[in-house]
């Protein structure tokens, strides 16, 4: 899986040992989420093989607005571009001068990033939560119910009351692991991040119709 597969489909520690907290999982998830409206940070991302070899690395910035509204900036090592209007979900790469465009729905919200953008009772309802906590922050590791994923473990650390990390792991153990920075939550987000304004000549392709 390359770093555009993806997207398109998209520091606190203590000496107290993590303990196994399943049983409250999903309600304290729901509870971390449901007050974030928006969420604004930077962020650096690998891709590791089973062996936890680093394959791919990249950087750039993302903007979140529940519901559905998503922005997703790839920098380095080179640029890309994935957002959702909350109705659908455009894949933009300049270099190729090409643009994917498809529906959001359940399949797309599967992936890692978008799905952060959807109802937190939704995430609940769709993967098995576990919890841990170490100190100040908290893991949490969702496993899907339904077999129609394009990962098989997803993990959520949260540093305080902020999501600093993010680890998607698929069926041949490779992993993305996102580390989150510069975070900001619940600030004003204008309309124009979720829109995309494609350059004339732009080689567009519409999925599912």
């Amino acid at each position: 899986m390359t770093v555009k597969t993806t997207l398109a489909a998209l520091a606190l520690a203590a000496l107290a040992p993590a303990s196994a907290l399943a049983s409250d999982g999903a309600d304290r998830l729901a509870r971390m989420l449901e007050p974030v409206q928006t969420y604004v940070a930077d962020f650096d991302q690998q891709i590791l093989d089973s062996s936890g070899q680093r394959l791919q690395e990249a950087s750039g910035r993302m903007w979140l607005s529940r519901p559905g509204r998503f922005r997703w900036e790839v920098e380095a090592p080179y640029e890309q571009i994935v957002v959702s209007d909350g109705e659908q979900v455009t894949l933009y790469d300049p270099d190729l001068q090409q643009a994917t465009v498809q529906a959001l729905d359940e399949r797309v919200t599967h992936t890692p990033a978008l799905l952060l953008s959807g109802s937190a009772d939704e995430l609940t309802d769709s993967y098995a939560v576990s919890r841990s906590q170490q100190g100040a922050s908290e893991t949490f590791t969702l496993v899907p119910k339904s077999a129609d994923t394009l990962f098989e473990e997803l993990r959520l650390t949260f540093h305080g009351e902020r999501l600093g990390f993010l680890q998607m792991t698929d069926s041949t153990g490779q992993r993305t692991a996102i580390e989150f920075g510069d975070v900001q939550q619940n600030v004003e987000v204008s309309d124009g991040r979720f829109r995309v304004e494609l350059p004339e000549g732009t080689d567009v392709i519409r999925e599912g119709g």
